[in-house]
């Protein structure tokens, strides 16, 4: 199968700024970090530079209401590169999405939303940053701290994203088997934890 070429980054800076151009000029200020960053997020989607898969991991109710709520004037191009979602996968990307949810500020309705992209993402192979098309940990950081801070202060050693996030699911449910009882004992501890910008 012939999958649409990936745009360039020219291709999704234009997509951003469009994006941002059709914001719901009705939004409050404090919400204006929020919509920037989804309108990142999407341009990035719409031009194949995420790990996000079909209307970025949303149900198309979801993805409509997205695109409603923050860009209303913006058409997206009836072309966007599809990544499947693979149907093994879909227990594991409910329950992320469900830890997400549940560990949200309430600062917005559209946290319920990116609760689910950012789940979607989590299912990629690299930085979370990286699978949602932000530009650095940082961001991303500042993201969780401002929309899901019940859940991203319980991250105090500074754990990289994806694995704080599937250390939540083996402490609160056992669901996933942890490797050992205690970080201190691992092996793999400097992989987990973040001490450089990513």
């Amino acid at each position: 199968m012939q999958h649409p070429a990936v745009a360039t980054p020219r291709e999704t800076t234009v997509l951003y700024q469009r994006l941002l151009a059709s914001c719901a000029t009705h939004q409050p200020p404090q919400n204006a970090a929020l919509e920037q960053t989804l309108a990142q997020i999407t341009a990035a989607w719409i031009s194949g530079h995420t790990a996000l898969p079909a209307t970025m991991g949303l149900s198309e109710h979801d993805y409509l209401t997205l695109l409603q709520r923050h860009f209303p004037t913006f058409t997206p191009p009836t072309t966007i590169p599809q990544q499947p979602l693979e149907a093994t996968r879909l227990e594991e990307l409910e329950e992320l999405t469900v830890l997400l949810q549940e560990g949200r500020s309430g600062n917005h309705p559209s946290e319920i939303i990116l609760a689910r992209i950012i789940a979607a993402a989590s299912l990629g192979v690299q930085h979370l940053w990286q699978d949602l098309g932000l530009e650095d940990r940082t961001q991303l950081t500042a993201l969780l701290h401002h929309n899901f801070a019940p859940l991203a202060k319980r991250n105090d050693r500074n754990m990289k994203w994806k694995r704080f996030f599937y250390k939540q699911l083996c402490d609160n449910a056992g669901v996933y088997s942890c490797r050992v009882p205690s970080c201190e004992l691992c092996s793999d501890t400097h992989l987990c934890f973040a001490g450089d910008p990513r």
